[in-house]
């Protein structure tokens, strides 16, 4: 990549990371980028929703439509005194871009901004239509972000074919590992009931807590599925626990759990229910239960866009990627539902939330030199 292209990627990074965009909020990142682009004739459509700013911005027409995805927001800086430097004053030390949001996710948004000025300066009759959709609430509840802009699309009759999520997914270097899919997330709160009583006289109570645990001792004991060869097993993992009231004395009237499931496409979520409430019914329980999906789980075995993501990083960094599904969930999951195929790419993330985030300044170049091969291979 021209050092002129490096250069201008890390301007722009440094411009993101100076905003203050703590999720739900924006703080102009978005419209700078659409302003940034607007002379190479892309439109712009933003899209608030809430509290939530989204932008779909696009440069030709028709299919194929190839949209990279990515988010302005970030999570909150912790505890401020042990930044090395202010967060929100981007700061480079050794080769490194230090700054809330370097990593996740605005320094390879940088670098998918200056791929597309690349590529439509180079090629601006290109095939179908390429795109840019961003969401300031990824790292919040992802409820009025993406999910919105994908209710957009199906309501303007467009349809994403390729999609290329700038996610942080790299482990030691850029380009060195790329997400084919996600596992799907199912939560509940659970509320088990019993009759509140004093401890001395437990025959005149029913402690829901010494119900409850033969179910939930069987839930966490419980071999789900062994996983097949693109995901791990499901995982069942209760994450809070709570009942009682402050007193020693006190049996509690209710106990309230909440847990989660990271699925892969072995199971659907109607599955999973329906297992959970057969061992809660059979235990005899009586309980509430409220069930919360954050999304399916996805996977792109094959396809165009795999293709080409492999063959830019070769041609960029001489790495084979390899193929992951690991970690957590990402905006893909909103995508992948409507048929398109979904791949992930972004820098490395061993410091992403943490304090002192940080990127290598020369995995945004390589960042920016696949973005550019991958649009190049798609869209010509």
């Amino acid at each position: 990549m021209a050092s002129k292209s490096a250069a201008a990627t890390l301007e722009l990074a440094k411009a993101l990371i100076s905003r203050t965009s703590i999720t739900p909020n924006d703080a102009g990142c978005q419209q700078l980028i659409a302003t940034q682009l607007a002379p190479l004739g892309f439109k712009a459509v933003h899209l608030r929703h809430n509290q939530v700013d989204n932008l779909w911005l696009t440069h030709g027409g028709g299919q194929p439509v190839f949209a990279m995805l990515g988010h302005t927001d970030v999570v909150p800086v912790g505890d401020f005194g042990k930044w090395r430097s202010d967060p929100f004053m981007p700061t480079l030390t050794d080769g490194l871009l230090y700054g809330r949001g370097a990593a996740d996710m605005k320094g390879s948004l940088a670098a998918m901004v200056t791929a597309l000025e690349q590529f439509v300066e180079k090629h601006r009759n290109h095939k179908g239509t390429v795109a840019l959709l961003l969401t300031s609430d990824e790292e919040g509840k992802a409820v009025d972000g993406t999910r919105q802009v994908v209710a957009y699309l199906e309501q303007q009759g467009i349809k994403i074919d390729w999609c290329l999520v700038g996610e942080p997914t790299s482990d030691a270097q850029a380009g060195d590992v790329i997400k084919i899919g996600r596992r799907g997330t199912l939560s509940a709160r659970l509320k088990v009931h019993g009759v509140q009583g004093h401890v001395a006289y437990p025959h005149l109570a029913s402690n829901p807590i010494h119900l409850v645990l033969p179910a939930l001792h069987e839930l966490c004991a419980t071999v789900w599925d062994q996983g097949n060869e693109f995901f791990p097993p499901t995982g069942f993992q209760i994450s809070n626990i709570n009942a009682g009231t402050g007193a020693d004395n006190v049996i509690p009237g209710f106990i309230e759990i909440v847990f989660n499931f990271r699925y892969s496409t072995v199971f659907d979520k109607e599955e999973l229910i329906s297992k959970v409430l057969e061992v809660l019914n059979r235990h005899q329980l009586h309980f509430d239960i409220d069930w919360y999906s954050s999304g399916s789980p996805f996977l792109t075995e094959s396809g165009p866009l795999l293709e080409a993501v492999q063959a830019a990083i070769r041609g960029i960094t001489g790495l084979e990627p390899r193929l992951s599904t690991e970690g957590g969930t990402s905006d893909g999951r909103f995508i992948a539902p409507t048929g398109a195929e979904v791949i992930e790419l972004g820098p490395v993330n061993d410091t992403i939330h943490k304090v002192n985030e940080c990127v290598r300044v020369t995995d945004l170049e390589k960042l920016t030199g696949i973005y550019h091969q991958v649009l190049a291979r798609l869209l010509t």
